[in-house]
């Protein structure tokens, strides 16, 4: 610290931190509807990495974060037959563990209809990921149901290896690396930290509504960041989440994209 009041700022706030997490009452008992057995079995037996869909979508609603499931096909018929079935407009996105960032390689395409267009989608996308990324091991597609547009925002986890699981809240969608409109806090969260957070921040101040942007329904937000605080706090293996982008609307929010890496163990 290059000032002593910076060093002793820093030590006051984690004294504050000790006094809350020493609390008598435990966090848990503000998320009673949480399913920790199924949490731990989807996270049982599962390698070092980035989690398999199916797994992330376990721990979702085990902690009940509303997700938007995903339905993987590996042909461009499954693609069809599953189109069918979810309905219309769908998102396709490419399912690889070598791409993170799917829109950087062409790899999503919006507003698909019908079995179709879904089989078109689907060799589509696989051609334009595998001539911007050729080395790329590709799993498939994913199928989602399209949501209805709503205000965007970026919620996450990172583990710290000296102050444990650290959350982050900030403006979601493509503008995260471009605004750098973040904000972090110690989890387990409570409510009043939880919307410190959005405060701390332009997509967070946004949610009460800006011009002609509805508000959205901060509480929910709120809500979902706890949760993944603690969905991090119960559990070591959790290295990092990132739900990009969190869908905002009048009531409620929905998870769109979730990733989740585990460490080893």
């Amino acid at each position: 610290y290059p000032f002593p009041e910076r060093a002793a700022a820093a030590l006051g706030r984690l004294w504050q931190r000790a006094q809350f997490l020493a609390r008598p009452e435990p966090r848990e008992t503000s998320l009673s509807d949480v399913d920790a057995a199924a949490a731990t079995s989807a996270l049982a037996g599962a390698p070092a990495g980035w989690l398999e869909a199916a797994r992330v979508e376990t721990l979702m609603r085990a902690y009940g974060i509303p997700f938007a499931g995903l339905q993987l096909a590996r042909t461009a018929e499954e693609a069809a037959a599953l189109a069918g079935g979810i309905g219309a407009p769908l998102a396709m996105k490419i399912a690889s563990p070598d791409i993170p960032h799917k829109t950087d390689v062409g790899g999503v395409l919006l507003g698909v209809h019908g079995p179709q267009e879904a089989a078109a989608a689907f060799d589509r996308l696989l051609e334009q990921v595998r001539r911007a990324r050729p080395q790329a091991q590709i799993d498939g597609v994913w199928l989602q149901r399209m949501l209805p547009a709503g205000q965007e925002v970026i919620l996450g986890v990172v583990r710290d290896p000296q102050f444990g699981p650290l959350v982050m809240f900030g403006s979601g969608g493509i503008d995260v690396e471009g605004l750098g409109d973040v904000a972090f806090a110690l989890a387990p969260l409570d409510a009043a930290e939880a919307e410190r957070l959005l405060d701390a921040t332009w997509a967070g101040r946004k949610l009460r509504g800006f011009r002609s942007l509805p508000p959205a329904d901060r509480n929910a937000v709120i809500d979902a960041l706890r949760r993944l605080g603690q969905l991090a706090w119960a559990h070591p293996r959790i290295a990092e989440i990132e739900i990009n982008p969190l869908l905002a609307y009048a009531e409620g929010v929905w998870a769109v994209d979730v990733r989740v890496r585990v460490t080893g163990g």
